[in-house]
């Protein structure tokens, strides 16, 4: 079974996704920090360079956004063999940005022209002709919403039907296309009626985007909240009705993140080393152009033989290293070194049983075959900087070699 635990407190809002009694998704958003991706702005267009094919552009914030040259709009231009960033803006030009990336390290927001409106079972695309069913759903069914699909009203846009699509009629579907319209509609307005640099829409906060891009059709969601709660239902209400009950106000003594036993998760999700149950263990550490997983077996030697022991601790780890991707919400570059297997077959079975995990986590990812060292290199995509950059802060008295976490009034 499926549980959402969404708690508030006055510096920030935590999720935790659970399933089969264990959490599997860590989510944090301070109030004064919240993430931006989703984020529609009126932007001005402040320098152009042709040597990156980029532009960058004044929304507003602290830094400007970056705005590569493939993610200009150029619908109603004639069509190029190749787009140049010269040939489609200039400085002073204003323009219809989302954010598509948050802001990490010394760069700024990554920026589209092709914005996209998100909902429960669909993503509209305004500028766009795009039809598309989520490849995680069975052929059958991917062909069965391939059809409701076109008798979906888009107007000049397109849409992209989600893995939480499944089983859902063409009513339904209706519905939450109107309300996505609607959303659009509104964000051309406001876009409309002011200059740039302005913010013309808002993303959903935490508390939304959890229920709807995480909620299983049989879950539930607590939340400790009574305004979040009358949030969430009335959202419900309005692209799954059958779903708005299935969420409930918690009324226990305890704080709901001890009463659900997950409060200690994020702490555990700041922590270097993670122990796996065998008593192997592997070692997590951030460098500024990627992440490098270790893993060590520890005081595990129940095999037979050494190479099964190696075996056992490195299948083992790679079921708890996408857990740790997934609760971290680590992104980009990621190199994990297992104990070096000297038989193939084995480094198979361990990437297979890697990919397997990764199937089950939402946000993409592509891995590259075990290479005779024991080394496999994999990215995952990544939006935000992930819990890391959220819950802690580089270190004023090292100035960079270590983090520290941040309390309620460092917020």
């Amino acid at each position: 079974m499926q549980r959402l635990v969404i708690s508030l407190d006055r510096s920030e809002t935590r999720a935790v996704l659970i399933e089969e009694g264990r959490a599997i998704e860590l989510y944090a958003e301070p109030h004064d920090r919240p993430s931006l991706v989703g984020n529609v702005y009126k932007g001005r267009v402040e320098n152009v360079l042709a040597g990156m094919d980029a532009a960058f552009v004044d929304i507003g914030l602290d830094r400007n956004g970056y705005l590569h040259v493939d993610e200009v709009d150029t619908s109603g231009r004639r069509r190029q063999a190749r787009k140049k960033i010269t040939g489609v803006l200039k400085g002073g030009q204003e323009i219809l940005v989302q954010v598509e990336r948050d802001a990490m390290g010394g760069k700024g927001q990554r920026l589209t022209m092709k914005p996209l409106v998100v909902g429960r079972h669909l993503i509209f695309s305004p500028f766009s002709k795009v039809a598309g069913v989520s490849k995680r759903l069975e052929q059958e069914e991917r062909e069965r919403l391939q059809l409701l699909s076109r008798e979906l009203d888009t107007g000049e846009g397109g849409v992209i039907l989600r893995t939480a699509a499944e089983n859902a009629d063409g009513e339904a579907l209706s519905r939450e296309m109107r309300f996505l319209r609607r959303i659009w509609a509104g964000i051309e307005k406001n876009a409309a009626a002011v200059r740039g640099p302005s913010l013309v829409y808002r993303e959903a906060g935490l508390a939304v985007r959890t229920v709807r891009d995480l909620l299983a059709p049989d879950g539930t969601v607590v939340v400790d909240d009574a305004g979040i709660r009358r949030r969430l239902v009335n959202y419900l209400r309005a692209v799954a009705p059958a779903m708005s009950d299935h969420v409930e106000l918690y009324r226990g003594r305890k704080p709901i993140l001890e009463h659900y036993d997950v409060e200690r998760e994020f702490e555990r999700a700041l922590e270097r080393r993670v122990k796996l149950p065998s008593g192997g263990y592997v070692v997590i550490d951030h460098t500024e152009a990627m992440t490098v997983i270790d893993v060590n077996s520890g005081s595990y030697v129940r095999g037979k033989h050494l190479e099964d022991t190696i075996l056992k601790t490195n299948v083992e780890a790679s079921r708890e290293i996408v857990r740790q991707l997934r609760l971290r919400d680590i992104g980009g570059l990621i190199v994990i070194d297992f104990i070096d297997m000297a038989l193939e077959a084995n480094r198979e079975a361990v990437l297979v049983a890697l990919k397997a995990e990764l199937a089950r986590d939402r946000t993409k990812s592509y891995v590259i075959e075990v290479s005779p060292l024991g080394l496999v290199e994999m990215t995952r995509q990544n939006s935000t900087p992930g819990l890391r950059e959220v819950m802690t802060r580089v270190c004023p008295s090292c100035r960079g070699d270590g983090r520290i976490k941040i309390d309620d009034n460092q917020s």
